[in-house]
């Protein structure tokens, strides 16, 4: 995995009690499209994107490079999460150099508030601890997005720092080397 550095990916499917977290397929573009057209999800990442512009750009399987995860609940993608580099341009970092691996994630909408961010977020952080021992991970969100910030602290990140990006004030955590709480 070039991005995140000597992990191989992509790594066998990561199963928790109710999701897999997988490589993606052709069979996940219809969701990705939808993930990315939705005003409710584009709330916090900058507005949603117009679905027929979508529909022409993504590509037949979409998503499929290191570090991005779909999340699977019965055989249908639900969410995405990805652990990428962190731009060392961006303000946030813990290291001097930057270049921090960075958690995001996105839900569609019908999967919020049942607990599948927390408990896919935490697979993809337990596989990073093992494929990239030691290694920090860091994670941004708006101060505004209540529910990120309360699920960053369930998954052990510490406010590290704020700052103004996109027009908006975010909040930077880190979370320690050591396996989450959740």
């Amino acid at each position: 995995m070039t991005e995140l550095g000597p992990a191989l990916w992509p790594p066998a499917p990561l199963k928790t009690e109710r999701l897999v977290l997988r490589e993606s397929e052709a069979r996940d573009r219809a969701a990705f499209v939808e993930l990315f057209a939705s005003p409710e999800v584009g709330t916090y990442i900058g507005g949603a994107r117009p679905r027929d512009e979508l529909d022409r750009a993504m590509p037949e399987v979409p998503g499929r490079r290191p570090g991005l995860f779909v999340v699977d609940l019965d055989g249908a993608m639900i969410g995405v999460i990805t652990l990428d580099r962190r731009d060392p341009e961006r303000p946030g970092h813990v290291r001097p150099e930057g270049r921090e691996a960075e958690l995001g994630y996105m839900f569609l909408p019908e999967a919020w508030g049942r607990g599948y961010a927390a408990e896919a977020c935490a697979a993809a952080l337990d596989w990073h601890a093992g494929a990239l021992p030691g290694e920090p991970v860091v994670l941004t969100t708006r101060t505004d997005n209540d529910r990120a910030v309360r699920l960053a602290a369930k998954l052990g990140f510490t406010e590290a720092d704020r700052f103004e990006e996109y027009g908006a004030e975010q909040w930077f955590g880190v979370r320690p080397t050591a396996k989450h709480p959740v």
